[in-house]
């Protein structure tokens, strides 16, 4: 029994130190795709043709997202255009912090005014938006390939 228990030991210390190496870049590339596809086909659905918002986006804003202070239709421009912009650039890891951080702040809006029980799902957004906000865009980011050329990279 004592063999076992040993064995069992060695081969999940042997697991942990395996998957420790696992690089940060690539789940911060992971994240940047998801989130990318999180926002980016939200935003698909508020438009007809390139940019051209929807009427039942208008409808959405003014009734379902009602949200307090900024007028609906502004609402509708601002959010789909910044689901738009911010979803690109954390994809292509290109101010990937500041673009996190504009989705965080979007998404805690619509957890607060808007969807309040869905927070499993804007949960999972927050965390993967803080990491990116954290640590970045990761080796693969425009980010990483500008700091490289300027010769202040931190990645190994």
């Amino acid at each position: 029994m004592g063999e076992l228990f040993q064995q069992a030991s060695r081969l999940i210390l042997l697991a942990h130190s395996i998957l420790a190496r696992i690089p940060d870049w690539i789940y911060a590339s992971l994240m940047r795709v998801a989130v990318f596809f999180v926002f980016f086909l939200s935003a698909r659905t508020k438009v007809d043709g390139l940019l051209t918002l929807k009427s039942s986006t208008f409808y959405l804003f003014e009734n379902e997202y009602a949200l307090p202070v900024i007028p609906s239709a502004w609402a509708a421009y601002m959010a789909t255009y910044a689901e738009h912009i911010f979803s690109v650039l954390v994809l292509v890891g290109l101010a990937t912090r500041l673009s996190a951080l504009a989705l965080l702040v979007m998404t805690a809006v619509i957890q607060i005014f808007v969807y309040p029980e869905a927070y499993v799902v804007h949960m999972t957004w927050a965390a993967m938006l803080l990491y990116l906000v954290s640590k970045g865009g990761g080796l693969f980011s425009v980010d990483e390939a500008v700091a490289r050329t300027l010769g202040q990279s931190d990645q190994v």
